[in-house]
């Protein structure tokens, strides 16, 4: 026969009613209710748009400060095994062993075949200067990489080590926070439904009036599971706005971290612009050092003046730097009129046609590559091809006349390999 409450006592009645009571309101776990709003089974508490605009940028300045951060690395050590062994050692907080640059390296090995070869013979002497220059880059180059890792790279380092995993750790807790809010939501919801329901419908299909008190006793419950549902909103509501704040106040300082960025890439790029500076210094440097030992290496060829500082390429390309750095050096200097060599010369414009060989000093050179000829005065070569070249009095240390049957004309010596 079917169950029938009318026999138990008021007291029962109430107790059986509890149950149901208190499973309704139990409360959620986040991860339920996180996935009730995936399927759209729940509602969400959402945020403002300006709240959403602050994540939105803070996720976009995490992400490009990580790319920027390892291209970076990469930039400064391209080898992707001494960056592990660098982070290792980061990592175990042990300081990074010092290592050799690579044109230190070189420096090395030039230096030691000069003294294979004989520090005293051309050779050894032009590895000697090349490797005392690749020695000073590599020094530059050590410099540079120490500031760019101490002003950029730490400080990109220090955000997303310490600024970041705060922000993150917050955000993590506001979610959770709104999860809470949102259940408070529901379970309120739920329990002023089920006080209605109790007051518009008795608990059991009876007409005595005992039925009716066991009614009214369940209506008080829900009233007061109504009113704790309440005061358990307005707690969470408190916790969630607080949280909100903590956390949009740390996202707004992702203006200042941009500002601090913006200071550190400053910085690199004055680095980077003092490194290439000395590089660039260095090699003109080892430019004129090697240019006035020309003179001693091919010491039958030409006569000139070992002091002047000019180059093939500076016929041919623009400088590099400003006039007010480096001083504009004649490519044919003006000299006194000598025996054998027209005035023309000595006006400081060559004519080839009008030049004649010297009785005696011609040589033959192989063309190591092609040249295009800047002006009417020089002579484009040919990779590959033999011409007769000499040199004449006054005339750049770094140009010789050359000859190709009836075509004459200046060519660079660099483009040159001169044969006994």
């Amino acid at each position: 026969m079917p169950w029938n409450a009318a026999g138990l006592s008021p007291s029962w009645r109430v107790a059986l009613t509890k149950p149901a009571l208190h499973y309704s309101s139990l409360p959620q776990l986040p991860c339920t209710k996180f996935t009730e709003e995936k399927l759209g089974q729940a509602e969400k508490t959402e945020l403002d748009a300006h709240f959403e605009n602050l994540l939105a940028r803070a996720d976009s300045t995490k992400n490009w400060t990580e790319k920027i951060l390892r291209q970076t690395e990469v930039l400064l050590q391209p080898n992707p095994s001494a960056r592990v062994e660098e982070f290792l050692y980061e990592k175990l907080d042990r300081k990074v062993p010092s290592r050799v640059t690579n044109g230190e390296l070189l420096a090395q090995y030039m230096t030691e075949a000069a003294n294979d070869f004989g520090p005293g013979t051309p050779y050894g002497k032009t590895l000697i200067k090349v490797g005392e220059t690749q020695r000073r880059l590599g020094a530059a180059e050590r410099e540079f990489i120490h500031s760019a890792s101490i002003n950029f790279l730490t400080p990109l380092r220090n955000f997303l080590e310490g600024d970041w995993r705060t922000i993150s750790k917050e955000r993590r807790i506001l979610q959770n926070r709104r999860l809470d809010l949102d259940a408070c939501k529901a379970r309120l919801k739920k329990a002023k439904a089920a006080e209605a329901k109790a007051a518009a419908v008795p608990d059991f299909q009876e007409t005595r009036p005992r039925n009716y008190v066991l009614s009214a006793s369940a209506s008080a419950l829900w009233n007061d599971e109504v009113e704790k549902a309440e005061h358990e909103l307005r707690l969470t509501q408190t916790e969630f706005d607080r949280q909100a704040e903590v956390t949009r106040l740390l996202l707004e300082g992702i203006s200042s971290t941009h500002v601090n960025h913006l200071r550190c890439l400053h910085e690199f790029v004055e680095s980077q612009t003092n490194y290439y500076a000395q590089c660039y210094q260095y090699m003109l440097d080892l430019q004129k050092q090697l240019g006035s030992s020309k003179g001693e290496i091919f010491s039958g060829t030409f006569i000139g003046n070992p002091d002047s500082t000019s180059s093939p390429a500076a016929a041919t390309s623009p400088p590099a730097v400003s006039a007010a750095t480096v001083p504009t050096v004649p490519t044919i200097p003006v000299v006194p009129t000598v025996v054998g060599v027209p005035n023309t010369l000595a006006e400081g414009v060559l004519n080839p046609n009008e030049v004649k060989p010297p009785a005696s000093g011609t040589r033959k050179a192989r063309v190591l590559y092609d040249y295009e000829a800047a002006d009417s005065t020089e002579l484009a070569l040919l990779a590959d091809e033999m011409i007769t070249v000499y040199s004449l009095p006054g005339m750049d240390p770094d140009w010789l006349i050359g000859e190709r049957g009836n075509q004459k004309g200046k060519v660079p010596v660099t483009y040159l390999e001169l044969l006994s």
